[in-house]
């Protein structure tokens, strides 16, 4: 029972900035990796970031070099810092976590948040 809770969402018009959040709660042993992902209506759901227990990162070609993931493992929380912001970046924002729920557990648990949306006005 591992639950995420998202927040930060909101309007911001283009050029602007945001920063999601997600904390983690529930029987956690170990957190291996943490993402964000996002959905536009009509596109598919699409890797936005992704940061891993040994803090290496990916993240979409379209949101390189604007947007930061991070890690905070002491609050089991992932940010994630939108800069720059355009319409194409309006979307749902969902974020994901797995890990271990026991000793010596790697991936035992899959969980999403339940998504926050983001727009970008022109």
């Amino acid at each position: 029972q591992v639950q995420l809770v998202e927040s930060g969402g909101g309007l911001v018009q283009a050029g602007g900035s945001l920063r999601l959040s997600c904390a983690a709660s529930g029987s956690i042993f170990s957190i291996n990796t943490m993402a964000w992902y996002r959905q536009a209506p009509g596109k598919q759901r699409e890797l936005v970031a992704r940061i891993t227990s040994s803090s290496s990162t990916n993240y979409g070609d379209s949101v390189r070099g604007r947007f930061t993931i991070s890690r905070d493992n002491a609050k089991n929380a992932t940010y994630l810092q939108m800069n720059s912001l355009k319409p194409e970046d309006t979307a749902v924002y969902y974020c994901n976590v797995a890990g271990g729920l026991r000793p010596g557990e790697r991936i035992a648990y899959v969980s999403w948040g339940q998504g926050t949306q983001v727009t970008v006005s022109s």
